[in-house]
């Protein structure tokens, strides 16, 4: 594969919108004919590309000119990534077939989808891109697992796609995109196609790094306040989470308190709304913490949303069957990115927005941001005042987005190993957060290079662009046409 620099890449994404304009219809302005179009660019990227070119955005109503600026810049990326990267999953991932991803997992898959999946695997590794060391061995173990339960054709598949995997150890790179065939150059595009084209890694990873030293600043007042003064920042968290007087009793009474406390928390945040939102559709206020049934908790289900519509209203389903990671002073800031101000606001809005699924793809770092934003949001507001232990909480939750992020784009950019990455989160966080543990969340960074630092890089693009600005102007441009890539954000804010 040949090397491909990253001014190449920029010049050929400016290369897609330069088409000639003969097959399109010139300053075309029908928000019909462009969502008939955006509906079939998935099929043909590059075709697309040279349809959007002929719509004239100004013309446009507010949200199809969203949609049309998000699909060109989105489309024009995944060119790109066909173009020069035509492995594993496009535009999320280099690799196929991980210990949790790939047509093995699903049992209803025939035994034709891991064949086709084998065939790719085996391209892949010709173009110089297999799974990296530590993460082939738990995919191959997987897989035997999988390969002793299976019978027949579904079996033989398993077999075969597990020969081609151990024949590929030996061969196996280092963790990290860096060891990949012109990789940092990959991780931008992957970087760009779901926040913007004006998030750099380079600047991204200094404004991560600046925000971490003013949350660890925030952390060790607040831990000499309450009179933890010794070992590094992740010592005195994991001191203050094995605090037996902030842990809920481990059944169905502590978990019925859990859920009350974090509803309470939700009142205290309902007089601030209006303040920063002006009036909201009825059914954004009546969101609530609901527990899980017990055959969810059994089973091992993850806290889900039901996102409100209409008159159904909206819950976050939390996850307490660990009550005992989760101290109490670790759930306001939950209730503030699940539910108020962060993603029971933001998805509801967005759903009467009703943007192209386009534009959803390729802004998809926007919704995880913008709870992110909810959190600090809450926090501005006074919503921790006098009670230090949530405000670390909060801290903690910060810290773990931003030491994730870091760690992204020190795994797949600065060479880093996993076990530095860990050494990190273990100094500055201590614990990890309940839903990802450290070994977990590792294997995703590995598995999905860019996501975590796209999503910090949307969050922190909200949170600055807030700087000075009107709540209420500020948050209906931002929220008011559903989500938005970040440069398109930054115009819409600041008109440039």
């Amino acid at each position: 594969m040949h090397l491909l620099s990253r001014r190449s890449l920029l010049a050929g994404t400016a290369a897609c919108f330069a088409l000639p304009p003969a097959a399109v219809c010139a300053d075309d302005a029908d928000p019909r004919r462009l969502r008939e179009v955006l509906d079939r660019a998935a099929r043909d990227p590059e075709g697309a590309l040279a349809e959007l070119r002929g719509f004239d955005a100004a013309a446009l109503p507010a949200g199809a000119r969203l949609d049309l600026q998000a699909a060109r810049a989105g489309l024009a990326v995944d060119v790109e990534l066909a173009r020069h990267f035509p492995v594993g999953r496009p535009g999320r991932s280099p690799y196929l077939v991980t210990p949790t991803g790939g047509a093995w997992t699903r049992a209803e898959a025939p035994a034709e989808a891991i064949q086709r999946e084998t065939r790719s695997l085996s391209a892949d590794a010709t173009r110089g891109f297999r799974l990296p060391r530590g993460l082939i061995e738990r995919t191959i173990a997987a897989l035997e697992a999988a390969r002793a339960a299976a019978t027949g054709s579904r079996a033989e598949a398993l077999a075969e796609q597990l020969a081609l995997l151990r024949a590929q150890i030996a061969d196996a790179p280092p963790p990290g995109m860096s060891a990949l065939p012109n990789g940092a150059a990959y991780y931008a595009l992957l970087l760009r196609r779901t926040t913007g084209d004006d998030i750099v890694p380079e600047l991204l990873r200094a404004r991560l790094e600046r925000e971490r030293r003013r949350t660890v600043a925030r952390a060790d007042r607040l831990f000499a306040a309450i009179g933890i003064r010794t070992g590094s920042l992740g010592q005195r968290f994991s001191t203050l989470w094995q605090d037996a007087r902030w842990l809920y009793p481990d059944g169905d009474a502590g978990r019925s308190l859990a859920v009350a406390d974090m509803n309470r928390q939700l009142e205290r945040v309902q007089p601030l709304l209006p303040r920063w939102f002006g009036p909201l559709p009825p059914e954004v206020r009546a969101v609530q913490t609901q527990r899980m049934t017990a055959s969810e908790e059994a089973g091992g289900k993850q806290g889900y949303r039901i996102v409100p519509e209409g008159t159904r209203p909206g819950r976050y389903v939390v996850d307490l069957r660990a009550i005992l990671r989760r101290p109490a002073w670790t759930l306001p800031a939950v209730v503030h990115h699940e539910l108020l101000p962060g993603h029971m606001v933001q998805l509801p809005l967005e759903a009467r927005a009703a943007p192209h699924p386009l534009r959803i793809d390729y802004a998809q770092a926007f919704t995880e941001g913008w709870a992110i934003y909810a959190e600090g949001l809450a926090a501005r507001a006074g919503l921790y005042k006098g009670d230090a232990r949530a405000e670390l909480g909060f801290c903690h939750w910060r810290l773990f987005r931003l030491c994730r992020a870091i760690g992204d784009l020190d795994l797949h950019l600065a060479g880093h190993s996993p076990e530095t990455v860990l050494e990190d989160w273990r100094m500055y966080l201590g614990e990890p957060a309940y839903f990802a543990p450290f070994a977990q969340d590792l294997d995703r960074l590995l598995i999905e290079p860019a996501a975590r630092a796209a999503e910090a890089a949307s969050w922190l693009t909200i949170e600055d662009l807030s700087i000075g600005q009107a709540p209420i102007p500020f948050h209906e441009a931002v929220l008011g046409q559903g989500r938005v890539r970040t440069d398109m954000m930054r115009h819409i804010v600041m008109g440039a």
